[in-house]
């Protein structure tokens, strides 16, 4: 059997509009700022302050890929990935909730 050849002219077009995301809390930026701390934006234009100093300092993270955190340096090199806040060593936080409590508050603290 032989291969159909696809006419140029049946390929589909490029999407118009462009694809642009339709839920809130999918995070655009995020900047690490001094005591472990971020500035996040939201694809809707909300922004906030994540804490997690008293998360970070807290016992319970030793041990967890959270712990590497604690080195001002790894905590520095936070990402967005696919609209989360990620680190290298695979350390992420919950989008969504971080969103809520920024739109309530300003800000998320996480204990």
């Amino acid at each position: 059997m032989q291969p159909t050849p696809i006419s140029k002219a049946d390929r589909p077009s490029d999407v118009e509009p462009i694809i642009r995301h339709v839920v809130p809390w999918r995070v655009e930026a995020a900047t690490a700022i001094p005591d472990f701390r971020l500035d996040v934006m939201f694809v809707d234009g909300t922004r906030g302050e994540v804490d997690l100093r008293n998360f970070l300092t807290d016992t319970g993270t030793n041990g967890t890929v959270f712990e590497a955190l604690r080195d001002p340096a790894v905590f520095a090199q936070v990402r967005v990935v696919m609209g989360a806040v990620q680190w290298a060593n695979g350390a992420d936080l919950a989008p969504d909730a971080m969103y809520d409590a920024i739109k309530a508050h300003g800000q998320w603290v996480v204990e």
